[in-house]
């Protein structure tokens, strides 16, 4: 079995729920080990919509990358995420962060994630459940890719977001 960590996160709709479907969906497909608590986060990129709530997770699974991508897409797709701008909106969104330690880079893949060690609402959730993980990457452990980040600001434990 891999283990994968993946970012999910959700600005539309009732984003809590949102968050705990597509954890009930995804453990029908594979084992959902580890889950950080609930962040409320501003919006990077497009900043002219609803702010977001994250989390990170730690999975055990049996498919390849390739293959978790595509399962994370159906589950997107499911739950009505629809194409849009880059940055839009979104009632889901599921990211691969990283793969059992292994880099990949194909046309419709990178793992570790690209912009991984620039968003605060990836860092926080997996220092959180994570701190000493190395990036295959890089060499740095979550906590010092945290810590080079500096003050984060935008990024706070959602309030009202017991277990989900």
């Amino acid at each position: 079995m891999a283990i994968a960590y993946l970012g999910l996160g959700s600005n539309l709709g009732d984003r809590k729920q949102n968050l705990a479907q597509a954890l009930e969906l995804m453990s029908q497909h594979l084992v959902v080990e580890q889950v950080s608590s609930i962040y409320e986060t501003e919006p990077v990129g497009y900043e002219r919509q609803p702010r977001f709530l994250n989390l990170v997770c730690r999975v055990s699974v049996r498919v390849s990358p390739e293959q978790l991508l595509h399962l994370v897409k159906k589950i997107e797709a499911k739950m009505g995420r629809r194409s849009a701008f880059r940055n839009a909106p979104r009632v889901i969104d599921i990211d691969i962060l990283f793969y059992n330690g292994d880099i990949v880079s194909s046309g419709e893949l990178t793992i570790p994630h690209s912009r991984l060690a620039e968003r605060a609402f990836v860092l926080v959730p997996l220092a959180e459940i994570a701190p000493d993980m190395v990036h295959p990457g890089n060499g740095k452990a979550i906590k010092e890719l945290l810590a080079i980040l500096g003050e984060v600001s935008g990024v706070c434990r959602y309030a009202d977001a017991p277990e989900l």
